[in-house]
């Protein structure tokens, strides 16, 4: 990225944690590259708010958005952050006329949204310590188990991700196929709700040099706040099941 940077280069963008992965970028370095090369750090935290720390200031971000409806907040609404000092960023309004939000963003502004995105904030930071463990220890233990099927593979970083997020492949099989099996009793993708509808394979597991079959075979578990561990072994059953039952109607090759 330090080198990608030229002497008319502007901003640069980066996805805090990314949403198919969980995998964490480093932002904090980003943010001081972009500070030595005197370049904006813009940064799409919308994955990340509310499972894990996010301090823009520390973290060199200059500006950062997030959506309220990743963190059980109204749908509808987010966030901008725009840096006021060291440097202050100056954006050109998108909607103009009204002058809301400091001549930023005019129009009538969704007070309910707000508020509930709001209350949203203060639930996460208050639960975040211990629900963040709560996630990894049952991510961990679906991963463990989904693992002890024959040629499974973890997608993205083993320890750099989200605490609620695994991707996993299962070789030789398609997602599509593993979705159509499973939608009756689990709810899962294949990649970001962005891409739902498109059949090709996911173009992040592609960016991170995966083959296709890989990325083609590729399932995405997102745990909440509400997830159980009863249905994290159920989840565990029910993929163990298909996986077999799939993978049983494979003809042999002699």
């Amino acid at each position: 990225m330090e080198n990608a940077i030229r002497p008319d280069t502007i901003l640069v963008a980066i996805m805090m944690a990314n949403n198919e992965t969980g995998v964490l970028q480093p932002v904090e370095q980003v943010g001081a590259i972009c500070k030595q090369k005197q370049v904006l750090f813009f940064c799409d935290a919308t994955q990340a708010t509310g499972k894990i720390p996010v301090h823009p200031d520390k973290l060199g971000i200059d500006l950062m958005s997030c959506s309220a409806h990743k963190i059980y907040g109204p749908k509808g609404v987010g966030a901008l952050y725009i840096r006021s000092r060291n440097p202050r960023v100056k954006i050109t309004p998108q909607l103009t006329g009204g002058g809301h939000e400091q001549n930023i963003r005019s129009g009538t502004l969704n007070v309910p949204g707000i508020v509930g995105f709001g209350k949203a904030c203060a639930l996460c930071a208050e639960e975040m310590p211990v629900e963040a463990k709560r996630s990894e220890v049952l991510r961990g233990k679906l991963e463990r188990a989904l693992l002890q099927i024959p040629d499974s593979f973890i997608n993205g970083h083993p320890v750099q991700r989200l605490p609620n997020i695994l991707n996993i492949s299962f070789a030789g099989l398609n997602s599509s196929q593993l979705l159509s099996a499973l939608n009756k009793s689990l709810a899962l993708s294949a990649g970001s709700a962005c891409t739902s509808g498109s059949l090709d394979p996911s173009y992040v597991l592609a960016a991170m040099g995966l083959a296709e079959q890989v990325s083609r075979a590729a399932l995405r578990f997102s745990l909440g706040r509400f997830t159980t561990e009863a249905q994290i072994d159920f989840a565990i059953e029910e993929v163990f099941k298909k996986v077999a039952e799939l993978r049983s109607q494979i003809p042999a090759i002699h």
